[in-house]
Order: structure tokens, then sequence, then C-alpha cells
């Protein structure tokens, strides 16, 4: 009955990713939930790859707001170092 939703771990993981990145399809979801129904490897890993993400996505919100410039002084210091190397 439900044999069009049986997928391999494989392509549960495939799925999962594709989830967190908003580009699972309704149909893909569906089976990638009756799958972590039934398989404790890739619910536990639905689990830590959605707490990855959030990690990620609260790292990248943070660095976003700080500007990360170097200064004149090591602009100048790295440009004579390259001249050193290519010379």
């Amino acid at each position: 009955m439900f044999k069009f939703l049986k997928i391999t771990c494989q392509e549960a993981n495939e799925i999962c990713n594709k989830s967190q990145y908003g580009e699972a399809t309704t149909l893909e979801k569906i089976k990638l939930q009756f799958h972590i129904a039934t398989c404790k490897i890739c619910s536990l890993y639905a689990k830590q790859n959605a707490k990855l993400t959030d990690i990620f996505k609260a790292k990248a919100l943070d660095c976003k707001q700080e500007t990360h410039c170097m200064t004149s002084e090591d602009k100048e210091l790295l440009k004579e170092k390259l001249k050193q190397v290519s010379s």
C-alpha cells in the first residue's frame, strides 16, 4: 500500500539536505517523514542536520553584523610580500 513512499537511507539523506534549504518537494518531504518514522538512524541524522543548520545560520548572522577589513598598513605589507614572491 505504501510502497511508493519507501525510500533508501541514501535518498532520505539527500531529501533531508534539500529540505534544509527549501528545495524538497511536498512528496519528497512526505517520503522523508515516512522514512524517519521507521528509521532511527535517519531520524537522528535529520535532527543533527537541523541543529547544524541552525548553528551556522546564527553564526552567519553574527558575521554579517561585523565589518571585516584590513588596515591600510596590513594591505601595504601584503602588497610588498606579494611583490617579493612574484619576483
